[in-house]
């Protein structure tokens, strides 16, 4: 796991290139306090910080071809880097490490760019070719691990970088992006390609981006389009319980490999649980798990955890956390944060509880209610669906007046109206399931006129899910949106601040493309969500987890906005930190923050805090 960075530019001597790259990396040590290094090949200058976790003696970058025309900085973990090697050697290749990074640039220059297809893992790369004056970026098929680019002056320069904090190392000309702003208050983080800055975007999961003679041309290397559909459906339910036991034992071993020591995220919950449960059937020690715990009562994960852990034989350990103690480290998540989120505080403590308990790699449950319908989308959705159908039968005079009624009344009642309003079809559906503010709302917090209702991945995730089942389709919307934006994103950023690395087993790509290739009904179970994979790791989990409702890194974080962090908030919303901010209007966020201060519910709280995160980070960036 590393930080990578680099500059292509045709107009700033190699000198200053080398001095930029260089405070670019010292921005991103975090993400690799092992070893840095750097490299200057004619008009480009890559770097990389390095979190040494497959052979830590060796694999040091960047990385040569021995011919030295092509150079790699490579960040991620190649999980079936082993078996690519084999592959290699057949053909003749020899190896001078035992590090998966030597065999990313080998599988490169064996088979081209169509190595995309066969690496197994997360991954952000550079290849620079000195012989073709081409560089090409390449990020995994479900975004696991980021990569952000910014051109100017065409045909001279180019940035990319792990982080958008290495982009702004000696740069002062970023501006916010007001259209990412209304992206983050509808969506809880800006979605991809977009980012908060104007001119830096992100490559998307599964895009690789080629830069030559001056232009960065993007193309979509996978997406559920282009999945692999050779696996064989199952022919019964039983059959499918058991390859998908095999299949989810597979994917914990690979993603245990490693020459540092391992551990695990640990809620107590059937996710995470059914990882560790696995996990204990191939290791020879105690598996080492981590759970955050609170003094709250109905929030506290400690026990079901501790008594998971204690059923599986865990080394076990709890990180407390309190109210006071987050506002006393409030500042200190925010300044992790690369771009605003209304998430990652569960993230941030997990990890630090991982860290502190000596392991450098961290396996999270992450990703199994998306593979299995454990979010209230899937069963919601489908009754919207239902409802969509009868109100177009509704006489347009009678619509206009209901619109007016939804207008005025709750969060929730102009959220249903936003899908009624902007949707035809369940996949316009699915395209506002997850706005956290409705349309109206961001308006007038704003004051401006609003964009679309609809995710900005709507265009493409129609078009890739043509073929795809109502199922399918809301589980394709949770993993490459959702996910990818917000808990992938924030997972990375929240564990690489504590120089952890972060695997998600069950966002595997051989695991999902096969789940592509089962009828959903074996995996789609509303009555019981995710009983499939209960099913397929019964045997092993504690008892009670499999019929517990969804149990996760959950903070109680609207007790503690009405208390501890008051006086944070509090000043966040006050007209004069308002008003600096120059995004949003005095009276309009001033109301929601008094609404909030009567409600007594306790679902709204993450609308308010991801308006605080904002208002704070853009309040930070006009002060630099």
């Amino acid at each position: 796991m590393c930080g990578i960075a680099g500059i292509f530019s045709t107009r700033v001597s190699p000198a200053d290139r080398v001095a930029r790259v260089e405070r670019m990396c010292a921005a991103l040590v975090h993400r690799g306090p092992d070893e840095g290094g750097q490299i200057t090949r004619g008009p480009m200058t890559l770097g990389v910080r390095r979190l040494a976790i497959i052979d830590p003696q060796e694999g040091h970058q960047p990385w040569q071809s021995d011919d030295a025309r092509y150079t790699l900085v490579f960040n991620g973990a190649l999980l079936n880097f082993r078996e690519l090697r084999t592959e290699l050697e057949s053909h003749g290749r020899a190896f001078r490490t035992e590090c998966d990074t030597e065999v990313v640039l080998a599988s490169f220059l064996h088979w081209g760019e169509a190595c995309y297809a066969r690496f197994r893992g997360m991954f952000a790369f550079a290849v620079w070719d000195d012989f073709a004056q081409t560089l090409v970026l390449v990020r995994d098929p479900f975004g696991i691990k980021p990569l952000y680019v910014r051109t100017s002056s065409p045909g001279h320069d180019l940035e990319f970088a792990s982080e958008i904090r290495a982009l702004r190392q000696g740069c002062n000309d970023l501006e916010i992006d007001p259209q990412a702003v209304e992206d983050a208050l509808a969506f809880l983080a800006v979605p991809a390609p977009r980012t908060v800055y104007r001119g830096v975007t992100s490559l998307l999961p599964g895009e690789c981006a080629r830069w030559k003679g001056g232009r960065l041309e993007r193309v979509r290397f996978w997406d559920f389009s282009r999945r692999d559909r050779s696996h064989s459906a199952c022919t019964d339910g039983e059959e499918f319980t058991g390859q998908l036991r095999q299949r989810l034992a597979d994917s914990v071993r690979a993603h245990l490999i490693a020459d540092v020591p391992v551990g695990f995220f640990l809620s107590g919950g059937l996710d995470s649980t059914s990882l560790v449960a696995l996990a204990t059937q191939a290791a020879t020690a105690p598996v080492r798990s981590f759970s955050v715990g609170f003094d709250e009562p109905g929030y506290s994960e400690s026990e079901p955890a501790a008594a998971a852990a204690r059923h599986l034989g865990c080394d076990h350990q709890t990180l407390v956390v309190s109210g006071a103690r987050l506002a006393r480290d409030l500042e200190r998540i925010l300044a992790a944060m690369d771009q605003p989120t209304g998430d990652a505080i569960n993230t941030f403590y997990a990890s630090e509880a991982a860290r502190a308990g000596g392991v450098r790699v961290v396996l999270s449950g992450l990703g199994a209610d998306e593979l299995f319908g454990g979010y209230g989308s899937f069963r919601e959705l489908p009754q919207l669906a239902t409802w969509q159908a009868w109100w177009r039968w509704i006489p347009a005079p009678i619509r206009r007046a209901m619109a007016r009624v939804m207008g005025r009344g709750s969060m929730r009642s102009q959220k249903l109206w936003d899908c009624f309003a902007a949707t035809r079809d369940p996949n316009d559906l699915a395209a506002t399931s997850r706005r956290v503010w409705s349309r109206q709302a961001v308006r007038l917090l704003t004051g401006r006129p609003g964009g679309s209702t609809l995710h900005p991945a709507h265009a493409a995730l129609r078009s890739a899910l043509s073929d795809a089942d109502s199922f399918e389709r809301l589980s394709a919307w949770e993993l490459q949106t959702y996910m990818s934006d917000v808990l992938l994103r924030d997972g990375d950023v929240m564990s690489m601040h504590h120089s952890l690395e972060l695997r998600v087993p069950f966002v595997d790509r051989p695991l999902i493309e096969w789940l592509w290739c089962q009828p959903s009904a074996w995996r789609n179970t509303p009555a019981q969500p995710k009983s499939a994979l209960a099913k397929a790791v019964a045997d092993l989990l504690p008892p009670g987890v499999a019929g517990r409702p969804k149990w996760g890194f959950t903070v109680p974080m609207d007790t503690w906005m009405r208390r501890d962090l008051l006086p944070f908030l509090e000043d966040t919303f006050s007209a004069e930190s308002v008003r600096k901010s120059g995004f949003f209007e005095v009276a309009a966020v001033q109301t929601a923050w008094t609404r909030f201060r009567r409600s007594r519910d306790s679902r709204g709280w993450s609308r308010l805090w991801s308006l605080a995160v904002l208002l704070t980070f853009l309040n930070r960036e006009g002060s630099r």
